[in-house]
């Protein structure tokens, strides 16, 4: 007669049958007894543990119907084949050193979200709003907020923003698939990109079909005669502050880019990730502001309020918006009405004009300090990028490669980004790039002083 070591206690109170099952299918799951196994007889069962033999056949029969036991009359119940024990953990390897000081480009400061002022706009928008906003409503986005982001990209990027030719999306993320989406429908296989540039978008690129060709950034920005060379017909670029270089394409290569998509017929694709946060140089208004019937202008509330918002918008060529519209249809009947009510609320009374220039000062002084702690703890590497946005570009000093400064900063509980990652053809000097958006300054000095550390240990 088979045995069965089964922890169950019969006096835990209500409940007895369904404790019961719980206990065989934990044990059929770690394998005790296997695949084949036979149980214990519905008699023996209830002798062993102290249960009338109604509540072992009620367990059993339920184990029967989910498939983790066969019954078949004279031969017993045994456990069903398939059923796998799960493998076993592997050994605890050793811990990560916890991160203290986070420099990871890319998020901004979540904890000064205008919490309040952004309750008071969905507020105010809800009780404002018709019944019918709340239905299915345009997929190009409500009209109140398309006409709130034309007026407000055009006053603050230089865009020539229509509200006809302005979609809301669900961040960047979303617009550039659907472009990219629209740009293989017609016949593109490959785009060429920035290099360096962000590895999650040569990731998003490719999986939506197109191949990023990288086209090499000089301190002017993209180099637009090698552009002419790859033969792509359509290019993404950052011209207000370029992943991870953090470089401003020149006024020559901005109209150079304009003229090489009017000569090829090309598509160009801007992505104006962080351009609210400029310290120390003049505005710099958007390329679609320049050539609207060639770019397509991309840009998101990820760095200036929130990236778990899901909202951005495309501004598109004309050409584009129909077919655009339809493939955001397609893909999620447009993004939630609430919070494009309370974003149009917010930019209708300034709120979010307000917002900016306050996280605008509380960003520059974060990064003063991050750059004035660089320049005394490793005054012989090189910082570039510092005229705006939330990260800073650090040449490693001479002797220094990337992967050992991260792997000793990551010990002193310092999180930092290899450039190596960002770049799609030849490798270049070693660099790494600096989150400063989420952290006060006293913490950004004693990161700087202590990513020195690492860099004095690794340095040959």
């Amino acid at each position: 007669m088979t045995e069965l070591l089964l922890p169950f206690d019969p006096s835990g109170g209500s409940g007895l049958t369904a404790r019961l099952t719980a206990a065989l299918r934990e044990a059929v799951r770690q394998g005790r007894p296997p695949a084949g196994g036979r149980l214990p007889a519905t008699r023996t069962l209830a002798r062993d543990l102290g249960v009338s033999r109604g509540t072992v056949v009620e367990a059993y029969a339920q184990l029967v119907a989910e498939g983790y036991l066969v019954s078949r009359p004279g031969a017993g119940t045994r456990v069903a084949d398939g059923i796998a024990p799960p493998p076993p953990a592997p050994p605890p390897g050793p811990s990560a050193p916890a991160v203290r000081y986070d420099l990871k480009p890319g998020t901004p400061d979540l904890s000064l979200f205008p919490r309040a002022a952004w309750q008071a706009a969905l507020r105010r928008a809800l009780a404002a709003a018709e019944h019918t906003a709340l239905g299915y409503g345009d997929p190009a986005g409500h009209p109140a907020l398309r006409a709130e982001l034309a007026a407000h990209l055009g006053r603050v990027r230089a865009a020539a923003a229509d509200p006809g030719r302005l979609t809301v999306v669900g961040g960047v993320a979303q617009g550039l698939a659907l472009t990219a989406r629209q740009l293989v429908r017609h016949g593109h296989r490959a785009v060429a990109v920035e290099d360096p540039g962000s590895p999650g978008t040569f990731g998003l690129l490719r999986a939506h079909g197109l191949e990023p060709l990288g086209v090499p950034v000089d301190g002017h920005g993209l180099d637009v005669d090698a552009l002419a060379r790859t033969g792509a017909r359509a290019v993404l670029v950052t011209p207000a502050h370029q992943y991870p270089t953090g470089v401003v394409l020149a006024p020559e290569r901005r109209a150079a880019l304009i003229a090489w998509a009017r000569r090829t017929g090309g598509v160009v694709v801007e992505d104006d990730y962080d351009a609210e946060f400029r310290y120390d140089r003049e505005p710099v208004g958007c390329l679609q502001g320049l050539a609207p019937d060639l770019v397509v202008h991309l840009g998101s509330l990820s760095k200036s309020l929130a990236p778990g918002l899901r909202l951005g918008w495309a501004v598109l060529p004309e050409p584009m918006v129909e077919e655009f519209r339809t493939d955001k249809q397609y893909t999620d009947l447009g993004c939630s009405a609430l919070d494009q009510l309370a974003f149009a609320r917010l930019l209708a009374d300034g709120g979010h004009d307000r917002h900016l220039r306050a996280v605008r000062a509380r960003y520059r002084a974060r990064r003063d300090a991050l750059a004035e702690a660089l320049a005394r703890h490793l005054p012989d590497a090189a910082v570039r990028g510092v005229s705006a946005g939330l990260h800073l570009y650090l040449d490693l000093p001479p002797g220094c490669a990337e992967r050992p400064v991260v792997e000793a900063a990551a010990a002193r509980g310092v999180r930092v980004e290899p450039v190596a990652p960002t770049r799609l053809t030849a490798p270049g000097p070693p660099a790494l790039v600096l989150g400063h958006a989420a952290l006060p300054e006293r913490r950004l000095a004693r990161a700087a002083q202590l990513l020195a550390e690492a860099v004095a240990e690794t340095r040959t």
